[in-house]
Formats: C-alpha cells, sequence, structure tokens
C-alpha cells in the first residue's frame, strides 16, 4: 500500500453506551467527514450485551439465535453478519473518499487491521490477516459475523478475533469493528483473545497501544476531542428517530 500523507485526525474516545446511541454517533461522523473533509477515529464500547444486525439482515433470523434472544437489537448502516457486542472494543473511523484509505475498500481493511496485528504482536500474540478461500465463501451465510470469514479478517490460531465492515457516502467512508477480546454469555460460542491465547487484554490498554500504532503506522496526528453539545443533540435525534426505532430495526432489508 502506497505511504499516506500526515493527516491530522479527530480521536473521541467514548464510554459504554447503547446501541441506537453508538450506531447514531457514528452516522454523524460519516456526515461531518463528508461535510468537513476531515478525519476522525472513535474508540467505544456497549452499556450491556447488544446484538447487532448486519443492513441486509433479516430481524427475524435473530430468534434463531438462542443465547441473544434477550439483549437489545440494533440495526448498522454497514453490512455483514450480526455481532454481539459485549467483552470487545469497537472502533470507528471516518475519512473523506479522496484521502488515500478511501480510495479502495480493501486497503481501508488491510491497513487498520494490520495495525492491530502489530498491537497484538507486543502482546506476544500472533494474529494474521485472513486470505481470499472458499472457507471464506462457505461461511458467508452464517448469521454470526465471527462465524463467518472474510478477506482482511484478523485472526489468531485460525479463529476471527476483529472483523470490520463499511459504509460509503457522497463524500466519505465509515468503517467500523469490533475486537473480541473475551468470550460473552450471549454468545459462547465464540471465544475471544483471552480464550484463545491464555492472555489478557483490556479495552483500555488495547486503546492506548492502538491508537499509538495507528498514529505512527497511518501518519495521523491525534487531535483529542469531544462532540460538541450541537453535535450531541443532533445524535440523540438520530438514536431517537432512526436507531432506536422497530421501523428501520424490524424492516426486512435482505432477500
Amino acid at each position: 500500500m502506497p505511504s499516506v500523507p500526515v493527516t491530522e485526525c479527530r480521536l473521541i474516545v467514548h464510554p459504554p453506551s447503547s446501541g441506537a446511541w453508538n450506531m447514531a454517533v457514528d452516522e454523524h461522523l460519516l456526515g461531518w467527514t463528508s461535510r468537513s473533509g476531515c478525519c476522525c477515529w472513535r474508540f467505544y464500547q456497549w452499556a450491556e450485551p447488544t446484538l447487532s444486525l448486519g443492513y441486509f439482515q433479516q430481524y427475524a433470523a435473530r430468534a434463531e439465535h438462542e443465547a441473544s434472544r434477550s439483549c437489545p437489537v440494533v440495526r448498522r448502516a454497514s453490512g455483514g453478519g450480526a455481532i454481539l457486542h459485549d467483552r470487545e472494543l469497537t472502533y470507528s473511523v471516518t475519512v473523506p473518499l479522496d484521502h488515500l484509505l478511501g480510495r479502495r475498500r480493501q486497503w481501508m481493511y488491510d491497513a487498520v487491521h494490520q495495525t492491530l496485528i502489530a498491537v497484538l504482536a507486543m502482546k506476544g500474540i500472533r494474529a494474521s490477516l485472513f486470505g481470499s478461500s472458499s472457507l471464506g465463501e462457505e461461511r458467508s451465510a452464517e448469521f454470526l459475523c465471527f462465524k463467518r470469514r472474510s478477506a482482511g479478517d484478523v485472526v489468531v490460531a485460525g479463529v476471527k478475533i476483529a472483523g470490520s465492515a463499511q459504509r460509503r457516502s457522497a463524500g466519505a467512508v465509515l468503517q467500523h469493528g469490533s475486537v473480541l477480546l473475551r468470550r460473552s454469555l450471549a454468545a459462547p460460542e465464540l471465544p475471544g483473545l483471552c480464550e484463545i491465547t491464555g492472555k489478557s487484554l483490556e479495552p483500555e490498554e488495547l486503546m492506548q497501544l492502538w491508537r499509538q500504532q495507528v498514529a505512527e503506522a497511518l501518519t495521523l496526528r491525534w487531535h483529542a476531542d469531544s462532540l460538541s453539545q450541537e453535535e450531541e443533540e443532533g445524535v440523540a435525534g438520530i438514536a431517537s428517530e432512526k436507531y432506536g426505532s422497530p421501523s428501520w430495526t424490524e424492516k426486512r432489508r435482505g432477500s
């Protein structure tokens, strides 16, 4: 991948929040980047175990996953499989379409995931990118994202521990993804890094190491920030009218 010029980037770290709020913030930041031409990186977590559906998934399919039936559900604006957000660290990044990362879909996946692989190596964990194969195609119909395999996913000992999805607008691209740190009772079939490697990595430590690695590898200069009051009001509206609405969450979208 060609080198990326130094870029000023807004950095936001949010405390655990609801699914509707988290998805509304990501949508807001996609619009903000499209309007401003500036980049933003956000780390966040979830206030309670929450199931997020990919944009094209059937709402009714969630009933087939018994362990998460009692969990709140939200629908993402990005594609892919369902994710049970619990004992993980979630990130999102928005860049203008004319930024090098935004020009090619796979470049962005690989560049971000390579920084995570470098961080895991610092902790003595050997991770790699999953390559295209028939195995990935065979697993594309799995309900849960972490049971699927796509080119660029991060795997440890053959098990997927991180994946991302994208949403593109007229002027920017949003990529968000999750790093599975520990097994959740709401998705017991999915081991996290702790179960796979026997090593504990807490969200705060991963966040600190990852932000340093991202800045170095992608030549970003962080500008620590938070949402303004006006932005928070806008996000609250998006969360209430869209991501918290059954008309969005339960609408049939795929075939």
